[in-house]
């Protein structure tokens, strides 16, 4: 459920608030904010809001491998500690941001953004209800 709903500023549309994240969490806590590109589209956001907060434990699985290969794929000088599992890695990233724009079609689409320890942003995108990318160029996807 998203909440504290206002306008980001008095002559745009984009709204931001914030919501309770049941798996992933930013630096401080597990409340993230969202911003939504339209007014008209708060039904539509609160679907989204729903469907990251209940993505399979597969999904989470995906990109956690995905930040992984992001983090080996950096050119910052960080060393990722051997991780016995997976999800471990989500002890060096954090997430703040999921953004949602205007629907291209029936689908859940919309894009998580964040930081890792190795100095460089990175995200995930859901299109159509799917992972379809994660890594640093998530915003290319807006």
């Amino acid at each position: 459920m998203i909440k504290n709903l206002e306008k980001i500023a008095p002559d745009e549309e984009i709204l931001e608030g914030d919501f309770i994240s049941t798996f992933f969490q930013n630096e401080d806590c597990n409340e993230l904010s969202v911003y939504i590109k339209n007014g008209d589209i708060i039904d539509y956001a609160e679907k989204c809001v729903e469907h990251f907060n209940s993505l399979s434990d597969d999904v989470i699985d995906e990109i956690c491998h995905g930040l992984v290969e992001s983090c080996h794929l950096s050119d910052e000088d960080f060393d990722l500690p051997e991780l016995e599992d997976v999800r471990e890695i989500l002890e060096y990233c954090w997430f703040y941001e999921l953004i949602v724009d205007v629907p291209e079609n029936d689908g859940i689409s919309y894009v998580v953004g964040g930081e890792g320890d190795w100095g460089e942003v990175v995200g995930f995108v859901i299109k159509d209800g799917k992972l379809a990318y994660v890594g640093v160029d998530y915003e290319d996807y807006l």
